[in-house]
């Protein structure tokens, strides 16, 4: 058995049982992962793979229960190189974050800023994606720290630890009349609406207000980012919603702001980590200086606990 044979199995089902996939993922051939995942088969005596003629249609149950153990196989290597890497390498290495398009522009950047300072030789890759995708980056490996404010706390094998809260604001240009007397939804409702993509920061809770107060908004148009929201509401073509953080007085000078934390109530980002994964220390560094509040200690004891670790930690 060996870790090639692993990866092979691994990555045939994270490719979709697609073997060519698999080859170029594994920078190999495709007779060639046929051969590591055969090999194995023959090891432990069971068959991994439902086949139909030489293509991989979908695991077996012996395959499906064994997965999780070569999961926990080959993350465990990754983490002995880690452990390993933390003694050669303390102040270098490379760190991978995972964050929805408002968490990078908008909270990360002073954080960045702060680590960079820290640990200027540690080699910092940002990759921008929906709440499902910065999830599905970490389960995969390919993150080391997640940041999004949905469904990370929907996967079992991530720890999602909560970072701070905030709010939303509606955004109008100068003289509009939202910006005389109480911010209300039926007023809201009146106008068209510019706001974020379903799933994205906090348009659950705007959906979930309007549907409550039997109101229909009228959403012109929708967004993963709040600068092209913004770009829109400049252009008179409805009022926007965005996070309070999005909304810079001193860059936004054509645009007001009006807080409506009391329309759509209160949001929480979270960091998420990879069950079981070992982290080097600068890693905890970061964590802390995006959230001050989650020091070393408090992520090492979510991260040993097996249960809904996030669930007991508030801010």
């Amino acid at each position: 058995m060996n870790f090639q044979q692993l990866r092979s199995v691994r990555e045939a089902v994270r490719c979709g049982f697609n073997l060519t996939d698999v080859a170029h993922a594994l920078h190999t051939s495709q007779p060639g992962v046929s051969r590591q995942i055969r090999e194995l088969e023959e090891e432990l005596g069971i068959a991994l793979f439902v086949r139909a003629g030489k293509r991989l249609t979908g695991m077996t149950e012996p395959g499906a229960h064994v997965l999780p153990v070569i999961e926990r196989i080959l993350q465990d290597s990754g983490n002995l190189r880690s452990a390993a890497q933390e003694f050669v390498a303390q102040k270098s290495g490379r760190l991978v974050i995972a964050a929805t398009h408002s968490q990078a522009r908008y909270a990360l950047p002073g954080a960045v800023q702060d680590f960079r300072r820290q640990f200027p030789n540690v080699r910092l890759h940002l990759h921008q994606g929906s709440p499902r995708q910065v999830a599905e980056m970490l389960m995969a490996g390919e993150a080391d720290v997640g940041i999004a404010t949905e469904a990370l706390d929907r996967y079992d094998g991530l720890v999602a630890l909560p970072c701070y809260r905030w709010t939303h604001s509606a955004i109008v240009k100068p003289g509009h009349a939202l910006l005389d007397g109480p911010l209300t939804l039926a007023r809201l409702a009146a106008y068209p609406l510019i706001t974020y993509d379903t799933g994205f920061t906090g348009r659950p809770h705007i959906d979930e207000a309007f549907a409550q107060q039997g109101l229909v908004p009228d959403i012109v148009l929708s967004a993963m980012d709040a600068d092209v929201i913004k770009a829109y509401v400049e252009l008179e073509m409805g009022v926007g919603i965005v996070a309070s953080i999005a909304y810079e007085h001193e860059r936004d000078t054509g645009l007001r702001a009006l807080d409506a934390g009391h329309l759509f109530g209160i949001n929480l980002t979270k960091l998420a980590l990879r069950r079981g994964s070992y982290l080097r220390g600068y890693v905890y560094a970061f964590i802390e200086c995006f959230a001050p509040t989650l020091v070393r200690s408090v992520v090492e004891q979510a991260l040993g606990d097996e249960s809904d670790a996030g669930e007991r930690y508030e801010i």
